[in-house]
């Protein structure tokens, strides 16, 4: 084999890498992202805490990216303050947004409150008398019980069909006239504490006794004024939650699992509030903050979840998925959640509070919560 033939064989081989080289060379750069829009900009404060064009971004995301949902409002503050707001088309900063089970974070809060003015113990036994009778096992069923949605009772969230969902009989049906009743009335399927259940009856369960520790009086309209002149004297007024509204049902019980409304940033001063260890942004102290501290404690049943208060907590062996994103976000942060994605998301050792409020269904809730732990992730760890 002459020398020129082996050099022309040489050649030939080297074409093929040749050609990959060549035409990755040709290929375009990747796309530059399209340029922020003025009402993305316009968003984000100057003082925000994290870069201003990359925090405008991710928070754009949460409205225009496919997938995610109806997004109706954002805010994020950055040690207090206001780093980012935005609204969608047809909602504004007085806009009022139900809660769903947000209003259950609340609800522990009041109850916290009880609790500090001594009229409430969190291991006695529920003061419901119907409990207290002889040989009935709902006797020992604590207020920490309830606090931790572990009491035993047959309260099923989620139904199949709907109706059969102890939540929709109680808000809608059977019991909606005295939610309260029907809710306390269910018998156990579990010993008290025994295992966890999410349960929005259980709520209502703790809003009527901080009703009737408040007033011995079984008139709605008495019961009603009770609760509310307490909330807003001890925890919305001294907040400056001036919009929030709480509803009620015809027996005058707060329906505190599911039915409260107020705006984006009303929801985020309770948030800031809970990240304060229940001070006030004067300085006062509402709550106490153990109570704080054991509303943000996991359960001997749930590691995900405190008193009516979800966790960044790991938690394998969740049938359908982690509520939250412990891997992306400090253990420490926790948050409140209500149907088709409302959050207040408070991370203490990021100094922030993220409200995000719209309407995903259960598809979309998962990459919508990517996109919320895209601007989490924007502030450090302190």
């Amino acid at each position: 084999m002459t020398h020129r033939f082996r050099t022309h064989i040489a050649a030939a081989a080297l074409l093929p890498a040749l050609a990959a080289i060549s035409a990755s060379c040709a290929e375009p750069p990747p796309a530059e992202p399209a340029p922020l829009s003025q009402a993305a900009l316009d968003a984000v404060s100057e003082d925000a805490g994290a870069p201003k064009d990359q925090l405008a971004r991710q928070v754009d995301e949460l409205f225009t990216a496919e997938g995610v949902g109806e997004t109706r409002a954002v805010v994020v503050l950055h040690d207090g303050k206001v780093a980012a707001e935005r609204y969608g088309a047809g909602y504004d900063a007085d806009t009022r947004h139900v809660s769903w089970s947000m209003a259950k974070t609340v609800t522990a809060v009041l109850i916290g409150m009880l609790v500090a003015d001594g009229l409430l113990s969190v291991d006695q036994p529920a003061p419901i008398p119907m409990w207290q009778r002889t040989g009935d096992p709902r006797s020992g069923i604590t207020i920490r019980h309830l606090l931790q949605m572990r009491s035993g009772l047959r309260h099923t969230e989620a139904g199949d069909p709907p109706y059969d969902s102890s939540e929709v009989r109680m808000l809608f049906l059977d019991g909606r006239d005295d939610m309260a009743k029907w809710a306390r009335e269910q018998p156990p399927e579990a010993e008290p504490g025994e295992r966890f259940e999410y349960s929005s009856n259980t709520t209502v369960i703790l809003a009527d006794i901080a009703a009737r520790t408040l007033t011995d009086s079984n008139d709605p309209e008495t019961r009603r004024a009770a609760v509310a002149g307490y909330l807003e004297e001890r925890l919305f007024g001294p907040l400056g939650m001036t919009s929030m509204v709480p509803e009620y049902d015809a027996s005058g019980t707060m329906v505190g699992g599911s039915l409260m409304h107020a705006t984006a940033l009303d929801w985020a001063k309770f948030g800031e509030f809970m990240r304060n260890k229940g001070q006030a942004p004067g300085g006062e102290q509402l709550v106490p903050s153990r109570w704080i501290e054991a509303m943000t404690t996991p359960s001997p049943t749930a590691n995900q979840y405190g008193f009516q208060t979800w966790l960044n907590r790991p938690e394998p062996d969740l049938e359908r998925g982690h509520p939250l994103f412990p891997d992306r976000a400090p253990a420490s942060l926790f948050a409140l959640i209500g149907h088709m994605g409302q959050y207040v998301f408070v991370s203490p050792d990021q100094n922030v509070t993220m409200v995000r409020l719209g309407h995903s269904t259960s598809e979309e809730r998962p990459p919508m919560l990517q996109e919320a732990a895209d601007v989490i992730a924007l502030y450090p760890v302190r």
